[in-house]
């Protein structure tokens, strides 16, 4: 039987309020995190992704407090991303109550450190989050290539993106959130190219984020490599329910939980 496709709602959080914005930039108030991530639980969502989106080390402990009050709060899966540096931090998170802990620029910085978590806690508790977009010429237009960027986004690495999810996947990264700067907060559905070009070089799950605006969306993101599809301003303003997008995956053929 297939392995059901997740629907994760994602809440970026900063100094404890949950924002959402275009293109990474723009961020306006969506909601207390908690009370967020209660409404999902109760809707039927397969897990919760939490994302510090400033991860400066003044709101550190916010972030571990919001993770606790929704430990206790919400009994799915939780995902915790933003501002992990050291494996000291992965422990931390853990002992708070998330389930699984995203790292991103600092694995860049030091692709080691993800060989040093997946060792110690295992590569199920490691996700790659990826934030990807792509390279343009001196003129502005797209070249086909795609490139991963650090502190949420902000600055480019010149790294291949496609390539640098294959190196992860093989230090240890048990899970990809392919998160694409392009299309966040568009609405105008899932980077498919994206999708299909990561999917074509690594075979641990991929979770698709950015661009989702309508339940027609989410499918085709799975057709084109995802294991789960993950979406914040559709749920947080009330455009779309996690039930009316399993249902949309259900008709077409897809299972869900």
């Amino acid at each position: 039987m297939s392995v059901a496709i997740r629907v994760i709602p994602c809440l970026d959080v900063d100094s404890g309020r949950v924002v959402k914005g275009v293109n990474f930039e723009n961020l306006r108030d969506a909601g207390d995190p908690v009370e967020l991530a209660r409404r999902y639980g109760e809707q039927g969502a397969d897990e919760l992704t939490f994302l510090d989106v400033t991860a400066s080390s003044g709101n550190r402990q916010t972030t571990y407090d919001v993770v606790r009050r929704t430990a206790e709060e919400v009994f799915i899966p939780l995902t915790v991303g933003g501002g992990v540096r050291e494996v000291d931090d992965v422990d931390r998170l853990l002992r708070a109550g998330a389930d699984k802990v995203g790292v991103n620029t600092a694995a860049i910085a030091r692709p080691g450190l993800i060989a040093d978590i997946a060792d110690r806690f295992g590569s199920q508790v490691l996700v790659l989050s990826a934030d990807v977009r792509r390279r343009r010429d001196t003129s502005g237009v797209a070249t086909g290539e795609f490139e991963v960027t650090t502190h949420g986004g902000r600055k480019g690495t010149g790294l291949d993106a496609i390539a640098w999810c294959a190196r992860a996947a093989e230090l240890g990264a048990g899970e990809i959130l392919l998160n694409s700067m392009d299309a966040d907060g568009t609405k105008d559905g899932f980077d498919l190219e994206l999708i299909q070009a990561v999917r074509g070089e690594v075979s641990v799950p991929l979770i698709a984020s950015g661009g989702a605006g309508a339940v027609t969306d989410f499918a085709p993101a799975v057709d084109a490599g995802a294991d789960a599809v993950l979406a914040a301003s559709v749920f947080h303003f009330g455009e779309l329910t996690i039930g009316q997008v399993k249902d949309a995956l259900r008709s077409h053929g897809l299972p869900v939980r």
